[in-house]
C-alpha cells in the first residue's frame, strides 16, 4: 500500500480534495480520486470525507492507495483472422459479437484472450487487461482491428490516431434513403445524461467528431453506405447516422425498436484499416470483405 501525507497551505485552501489531490500528482485522475474518498481511502484530520469537501488551511490530509487486485486474463485457443503479422503489428478482421478486451461481464472469450494465445510480445502500455489495444470497435461490429506487439508500436500507432493519419473506412446498411451522394456529420459527441450506457450529438462534456459518408447502393427502405472517420469517438458511426435521421440497421441501442432486418447487432464492417509502419514508415493498406450476414442482408434487399 502505497501512503501520501500532505498539509495544506494557505495559498491552497479553499479548494475540492478532489480537485485538490489531482493537483498533486497529475496522473491522478478525479474520477479515481472520487472513488477513493467513497471507499474511505482519504482522510482528513483522521475522519472520513466527501468528495465536495473544501480543504482549509492546516488540514492534515492522508491517502492510503490500496494494492491493485491482479487480475488473470487467460489465454484462449480461439480461432482469429489474422490479415497481417510482423514483430510490431498485428491486423485481425475481428467477428461480429467478439468484445475486443476483458471488462465486466466479459473477461473469457475475447480477442485479448484470443491473441494472448496466438502470441506472448503485446505492447503493456494499456496494462493487463488491454495488452497490444490501440483502438477499439463495438462487440457486434466485425471488421479490421490493429493491434501492437511493442510499445515502440503501440506509442507510434496511437500517435497516427491523434494525428488523423490512420484511414478507416466503414459499410454500414442503414434506415431510410439518402437523397444525396456524399455528406460530411460534424457533431460532438459525449456522454448520453439520460443513458449513461449511450453516447449521443451534445455540446455538453463532449468532443469533436466528424464522420464523412458516402451511398453506395439505395434500396426501398434502406441504404448501403461508406463511412470514413475522422475521429474515433465511442459508437461515432452508429451515433452520427442516428442523429441525421438514418440509424443503421439492427442496431440494438441506436436503432428502431421494432426489428425489421434479420441481423443480430448493426450492420457496421470495418472494411479498410490504413496505418504507417512503426517502424519501416511503409504505408500498410488492407481490406476485408464485409461479413456473410451483411451480405446476405444486401441480397435480400436487391432481390426485393
Amino acid at each position: 500500500m502505497e501512503r501520501f501525507e500532505w498539509t495544506v497551505t494557505t495559498d491552497q485552501a479553499p479548494e475540492r480534495i478532489d480537485k485538490f489531490l489531482t493537483t498533486m500528482n497529475e496522473t491522478w485522475s478525479r474520477t479515481q480520486v472520487q472513488i477513493w474518498i467513497k471507499e474511505e481511502h482519504i482522510k482528513v484530520n483522521n475522519g472520513k470525507v466527501k468528495s465536495n469537501y473544501k480543504v482549509a488551511e492546516g488540514d492534515h490530509i492522508i491517502l492510503e492507495i490500496p494494492e491493485p487486485e491482479e487480475l488473470e486474463i487467460v489465454a484462449e485457443n480461439i480461432p482469429l483472422e489474422i490479415v497481417f503479422e510482423d514483430e510490431d503489428v498485428i491486423v485481425v478482421n475481428k467477428r461480429r459479437g467478439m468484445v475486443v478486451h476483458p471488462a465486466p461481464g466479459h473477461y473469457t472469450g475475447t480477442l485479448v484472450n484470443a491473441l494472448m494465445y496466438h502470441c506472448k510480445d503485446l505492447s503493456g502500455i494499456n496494462g493487463v487487461i488491454r495488452p497490444g489495444i490501440v483502438h477499439r470497435i463495438d462487440m457486434d461490429t466485425s471488421g479490421l482491428i490493429m493491434v501492437a506487439k511493442n510499445d515502440h508500436a503501440h506509442e507510434s500507432l496511437v500517435e497516427q490516431l491523434k494525428a488523423k493519419t490512420t484511414r478507416r473506412l466503414y459499410k454500414a446498411i442503414v434506415h431510410g434513403i439518402i437523397p444525396h451522394q456524399h455528406g460530411t456529420i460534424d457533431a460532438p459527441i459525449g456522454r448520453d445524461k439520460k443513458d449513461r450506457q449511450s453516447m449521443t450529438v451534445t455540446e455538453e462534456n463532449s468532443r469533436d467528431a466528424v464522420t464523412h459518408f458516402t451511398v453506395l447502393e439505395t434500396f426501398d427502405q434502406y441504404t448501403y453506405v461508406q463511412c470514413e472517420l475522422e475521429t474515433g469517438r465511442t459508437h461515432q458511426i452508429r451515433v452520427h447516422m442516428k442523429y441525421i435521421g438514418y440509424p443503421l440497421a439492427g442496431d440494438p441501442k441506436y436503432g428502431p425498436k421494432k426489428k425489421t432486418l434479420d441481423i443480430d447487432g448493426q450492420a457496421l464492417h470495418a472494411a479498410v484499416l490504413g496505418f504507417i509502419h512503426p517502424k519501416t514508415g511503409k504505408d500498410m493498406l488492407f481490406e476485408a470483405p464485409i461479413p456473410e450476414d451483411m451480405e446476405q442482408l444486401l441480397h435480400l434487399l436487391r432481390t426485393k
